[in-house]
């Protein structure tokens, strides 16, 4: 196996090679075809053979983002079960080997830092050994170096967006991964390389789909809006669940051809997509400026498909990424507790009170003052909080108790400290003492360390490759 690394300018100016021999070679129109919105997500498989008859030029999928939380990229390991991941990777390396072009994956192992993309590299090559094939790969790392980023921060290269906690160099110091999002320049550098399947750390969810159209000489604002609304493969659809999709660029605009029975994209529920994980339903930022698609126009050409033209690509002066991090937060103990009595379920919020206050006399007499005591009563309001406006008062509540602390022996010393009051705590003195319902035993669970994002910044760079580390394998 041969491994080898291509770093400094002379990446960027492979891709400007890259891009004038595009030109050259290809007509603009590029096909691009998305099995799913990320892998690991069912998709129909007649419907991406269907796609491969269409000679699509390029096969994208997204591998993660920060929907699950901050613990996949605090601990850089995958959501997703290794052996389903490595039979859905299978089959798409396999359509990759009828279609004879380039794999792309971005935010590869749920969380795109470099231990994901490690391990979804020994996923590839272990496919590729048990099928006696020849590939070559390349990696796109977007893991950051905590000094490098100290050094930036220190240089006022770092800018906060809106709702982005503060920062200083000792949160900084305390992060375990720290990301940047790759846009198309990085992409194009690992296209560049002419790899069969190129496994990308943390990237846009777009980057990957725009790239190549771009590279061909697309309409930039086509390739960045047609990649946004195919991002999330047939959700932008009438059958979200159906998967997949191909997506055609040209000169002057994209089209979206859903490629399952029964599914059909539409004007309506192709420009709604625009809203999905955005704040701003015309305006998207990425790396090196952003798209505006107030002036496009979505036409229904058929029954199943929608052109969509108009769009605008802004470029930005600087040129910034992204930044993601995550850092330890302490550890958690959870305990369970059902309560079916209608005396507590109709005051379980006085009950919750109760038990909090008891928590915190205790804690104070046991020497574990620094654990904190959260209580979710589920069934009325654990996921809204105060928030919520449906006060219903059903037969059966579940208290789930979360204790959080700096280590794991005092989270679970504190959550067995409070076990007779989530048993036994009658509402009022003056009452009998009630009994609730444990679902196991122990009712207490370690849950181990916990996570925080803590960056939700943007970095300026001069050259787009240098927070970016390109390597290719050739097995």
């Amino acid at each position: 196996m041969l491994i080898y690394e291509c770093v400094g300018p002379e990446v960027l100016l492979q891709v400007k090679i890259l891009i004038q021999e595009y030109i050259k070679v290809f007509d603009a129109k590029t096909k691009i075809l998305i099995p799913a919105g990320a892998l690991g997500i069912p998709y129909d498989r007649d419907a991406l053979a269907r796609g491969l008859s269409e000679n699509p030029d390029l096969i994208a999928i997204d591998g993660g983002s920060t929907d699950s939380g901050p613990y996949y990229l605090g601990t850089g390991r995958s959501k997703y079960s290794r052996n389903a991941t490595k039979a859905d990777w299978a089959d798409l390396m396999a359509a990759r080997t009828i279609a004879n072009v380039p794999l792309v994956i971005g935010t590869a192992g749920t969380s795109g830092a470099d231990s994901a993309v490690d391990w979804m590299l020994d996923i590839t090559l272990e496919i590729a050994r048990e099928r006696g094939e020849t590939l070559k790969i390349a990696t796109l790392k977007s893991g950051q170096q905590k000094e490098k980023i100290i050094t930036a921060f220190n240089k006022g290269a770092i800018t906060p967006l809106e709702g982005a906690p503060n920062i200083d160099k000792t949160i900084l110091d305390q992060c375990t991964n720290i990301v940047a999002l790759a846009g198309i320049e990085q992409i194009q550098a690992a296209l560049s390389s002419e790899a069969d399947i190129i496994i990308a750390g943390r990237t846009t969810d777009t980057a990957i789909i725009a790239a190549l159209p771009i590279a061909r000489g697309c309409h930039k604002g086509a390739a960045w809006h047609g990649a946004k609304i195919a991002e999330c493969g047939a959700l932008a659809t009438t059958n979200p669940n159906s998967g997949v999709i191909l997506m055609s660029f040209d000169e002057t605009g994209f089209t979206i051809t859903p490629l399952a029975h029964d599914t059909s994209a539409t004007p309506y529920t192709v420009s709604a997509h625009m809203l999905y994980e955005n704040a701003d339903p015309y305006i998207l930022y990425e790396p090196g400026g952003w798209l505006d698609v107030r002036l496009a126009q979505y036409t229904a050409i058929d029954d199943i498909s929608v052109r969509v033209e108009g769009s605008v690509w802004h470029e930005t002066s600087n040129y910034t990424v992204k930044l993601e991090a995550a850092r330890q937060a302490g550890f958690q103990t959870v305990s369970f507790v059902l309560v079916r009595d209608a005396h507590y379920c109709a005051h379980i919020h006085e009950w919750a009170n109760a038990l909090k206050a008891s928590f915190e006399h205790k804690a104070q007499l046991n020497g574990l003052t620094e654990t904190k005591l959260e209580l979710r009563a589920i069934g009325r309001n654990a996921t809204l909080g105060q928030l919520e406006t449906n006060h219903s008062s059903d037969g059966e509540v579940g208290i789930m108790a979360i204790f959080t602390s700096l280590y794991q022996k005092q989270a679970n010393e504190a959550a067995k400290m409070l076990n007779p009051d989530l048993l036994h705590l009658p509402l009022t003195p003056h009452e009998p003492m009630p009994t609730f319902a444990f679902p196991f035993s122990p009712p207490e669970m370690d849950r181990g360390p916990i996570f925080e994002f803590c960056l939700h910044h943007t970095m300026t760079l001069n050259d787009p490759m240098y927070a970016f580390r390109l390597q290719i394998i050739e097995s």
